[in-house]
């Protein structure tokens, strides 16, 4: 058989999604099928997925080429009118086994060229239970779909649909399947990962998941949360930063700007003194914490001022791990509609928060030196300490282990060890 080939392009939820798509496919016994898994976070996202489909295209002619994702979601008329897609599927369809059924050889030509419907119409998130992805050391596990805010910058709840929570008892089970498997780490995943919870009988909390899967599962030896808002972070949450070791001391924080006017003008639901204040107690609570966080550049009416308030952000915040957006339009969104800043700044203030995110990394890394770090091999010659950084060794070590290594020097982005 001819399986089907996947791209995936955007988030880990996107790529967690893409092996349950495989699962899908599989059982329905697709055949010479190219599936693009789109983002559509950003304009530039979707340009490059027109880009990489046009490509595939190229490379796989008489294939059927279906795109699904974000941007199928948000903007299906853009895909269907290239002439190099034959199919286009929303994000519920996509995890739908009867759509994959569709797509079998004897019934391709028989089903919709365009399956997109009203997302914000879906009320569940079915938690797709596969063996994990990506190393064999760290397996993802998605808890949570969608979000209900409205940033004004964001077209994300158009192409995810309102937030659904997949059960603890479901989360809880998978995890125990994947540490029986192996897996020594595993990473919570979600559109909008604090809101968790909110759906379910008695609206329990993402730190109610967090300690429930410590406690019933005491045999995993790491897990991970991955973005979160920090605004939205419960007692149990900064409980469980403070008390569980095996909860990784590394957060990733959904911050966009450190100034209050355009925090406002985004429709964020945090101040900057809010950050400040919860990076400051969680350090506090566990102090070898680290952060990373998403910072937007040039929103629009985005002045100097207010910029380098964002850039002050980095060190207020003591972020580490930046992940910078120039800011894009996306049509549909009320910033599109809001005065832009001129190109050129934008590019140029994009470079400044990089080149701060760069010496943010050069300080964590000088002052990893020395140290013995718990590092959970991803392949033989590198893992990542319990922060999330990235660790190369001269010699092979035991794939998927975590083992203790000193560090001994660094790169521009990585730590350098030999294993005590």
């Amino acid at each position: 058989m001819n399986a089907p080939k996947f791209t995936t392009l955007g988030c880990r939820l996107n790529a967690y999604e893409t092996e349950a798509m495989k699962e899908l496919a599989g059982a329905a016994g697709v055949e010479n099928a190219v599936v693009v898994n789109t983002c559509a976070v950003t304009a530039e996202a979707v340009r490059k997925a027109k880009k990489e489909i046009r490509k595939l295209r190229r490379d796989n002619p008489d294939a059927t080429l279906i795109v699904t994702g974000c941007a199928a979601q948000t903007e299906p008329e853009t895909f269907t009118a290239m002439p190099e897609v034959s199919k286009v599927i929303g994000n519920t369809e996509k995890m739908q086994a009867e759509t994959w059924a569709g797509m079998a050889p004897d019934l391709i030509g028989s089903t919709e060229p365009v399956q997109v419907d009203d997302i914000m119409s879906v009320t569940e998130t079915a938690g797709h239970l596969i063996d994990g992805f990506g190393t064999r050391s760290r397996a993802y596990v998605q808890v949570q779909n969608g979000c209900d805010h409205r940033c004004t910058f964001c077209i994300i709840p158009y192409g995810r649909g309102n937030s659904r929570s997949v059960p603890a008892g479901v989360v809880v089970e998978q995890i125990k399947r994947l540490v029986d498997k192996g897996y020594n780490e595993v990473v919570l995943t979600g559109v909008d990962l604090t809101s968790w919870g909110a759906d379910l009988p008695s609206q329990p909390k993402l730190g109610d998941l967090v300690m429930r899967i410590l406690k019933l599962v005491p045999d995993l030896p790491r897990l991970r949360i991955s973005s979160i808002d920090s605004i939205e972070v419960d007692e149990n949450l900064m409980q469980a930063i403070a008390t569980e070791p095996r909860l990784m001391p590394h957060l990733h924080l959904s911050l966009q700007h450190g100034d209050d006017l355009i925090l406002k003008r985004m429709k964020r639901r945090h101040l900057r003194d809010d950050a400040i204040r919860f990076s400051e107690e969680a350090r506090k609570l566990r102090p070898e914490m680290t952060f990373g966080a998403d910072i937007i550049a040039g929103f629009p009416t985005e002045t100097d001022a207010h910029f380098e308030n964002s850039l002050k952000l980095v060190d207020d915040c003591a972020l580490t791990w930046l992940h910078v957006f120039p800011y894009s339009p996306r049509q549909g969104t009320p910033a599109a509609r809001m005065p832009a800043v001129n190109g050129p700044d934008i590019k140029a203030r994009a470079a400044r928060l990089r080149a701060k995110g760069d010496a943010a990394v050069a300080r964590h890394l000088a002052a990893q030196q020395g140290q013995t770090h718990r590092v959970l091999m991803e392949n033989p010659r590198m893992g990542r300490t319990e922060q999330f950084t990235e660790v190369l060794f001269d010699t092979d070590q035991p794939e998927s282990q975590i083992i203790a290594a000193r560090i001994i020097g660094q790169t521009d982005t990585q730590l350098l060890s030999s294993s005590d």
